[in-house]
């Protein structure tokens, strides 16, 4: 596979400006150190990550690491949904304690892929960095993985779902994941159970044409690999959940059933409710706020990757 590698200064990039407005551009001047590495490709197609790093003084030759994968309804959104409010004090936080944090495009439930394919991605995201981990000064165990909605659920799944069965890069192959934590904001947690339908988005069904490829009936074994509460056992890395009550887009009622499954699962699963927030923790008062939720979040991922 053909690996390019570059420094990506973003005011000036043409592939970062594409598509991306002044706000976002601002928010990457708080960040000293950004390098964007392709990964690999697909039938000709790059797909490349950002990664960015701690200051100099605060890296060592192994960095804990946290890859996020980006939400969109698995067909839409990038990479730089990292920068969002429910996501950037977090990422200053992580940075700023020395995790290193890599953002990843990946394919779109779009055409002849699906959501089973992003997974993969993000799979392969993580298999390229453990092989490169020197190159990158990366540690090879202390790494976790992160994102909200379609990419809170892609990233249940990339750490839930077995390496074998999530196989994608032959170059990458060999390679095996071991999350040390997953932080999943308002996610989707299961394809085979009906009461979560009502009130969100799967309600008529249809999105499983794009989540699946076809409808719902047609992929039973796909539906089980991409329902993240199917794939929860008692020895899957710790989880935490942070879903808003008000949620009407992917309801609590997702996170309030992984809990269900792991408490019969005896799974390491924490569940943080944010009062009066709809999808994206969208609302007036919220509670906790999203500066606390950010600080939250970012406590639990340090206590897993900085022990």
């Amino acid at each position: 596979m053909r690996r390019v590698l570059y420094i990506a200064i973003f005011l000036f990039s043409s592939s970062f400006m594409y598509g991306q407005n002044v706000s976002e551009l601002e928010l990457l001047k708080g960040f000293n150190h950004k390098e964007t590495v392709v990964y690999k490709m697909v039938d000709g197609v790059e797909l490349n990550m950002d990664i960015f790093y701690p200051d100099a003084a605060k890296m060592k030759e192994k960095n804990p690491w946290m890859i996020h994968v980006h939400g969109g309804g698995w067909a839409g959104g990038s990479k730089y949904k990292i920068l969002k409010p429910r996501f950037l004090s977090t990422l200053h936080t992580l940075v700023d304690s020395g995790v290193v944090c890599v953002s990843i495009e990946y394919r779109k439930a779009q055409g002849s892929s699906n959501a089973y394919d992003a997974a993969v991605d993000a799979k392969d995201a993580t298999r390229f960095l453990l092989k490169n981990a020197e190159k990158f000064k990366l540690d090879k165990e202390k790494y976790g993985i992160w994102g909200g909605s379609a990419g809170g659920h892609l990233s249940l799944v990339t750490a839930l779902g077995s390496d074998s069965d999530f196989q994608g890069d032959s170059h990458l192959a060999d390679i095996s994941t071991r999350y040390k934590c997953v932080v999943s904001y308002f996610p989707f947690t299961s394809c085979l159970n009906p009461d979560l339908r009502p009130g969100s988005i799967f309600e008529d069904e249809t999105r499983f044409v794009r989540l699946l490829g076809a409808p719902l009936n047609e992929k039973p074994k796909l539906a089980h690999l991409l329902s993240p509460t199917q794939l929860l056992k008692e020895t899957s890395s710790p989880i935490l959940l942070i879903h808003g009550d008000k949620d009407k887009i992917l309801p609590i009622s997702n996170s309030l059933y992984m809990m269900e499954v792991a408490k019969k699962k005896n799974a390491d699963v924490q569940l943080l409710t944010i009062k009066n927030a709809g999808h994206c923790f969208k609302g007036s008062n919220i509670s906790p706020s999203m500066e606390d939720l950010n600080n939250y979040s970012a406590k639990y991922i340090l206590s897993h990757l900085k022990d």
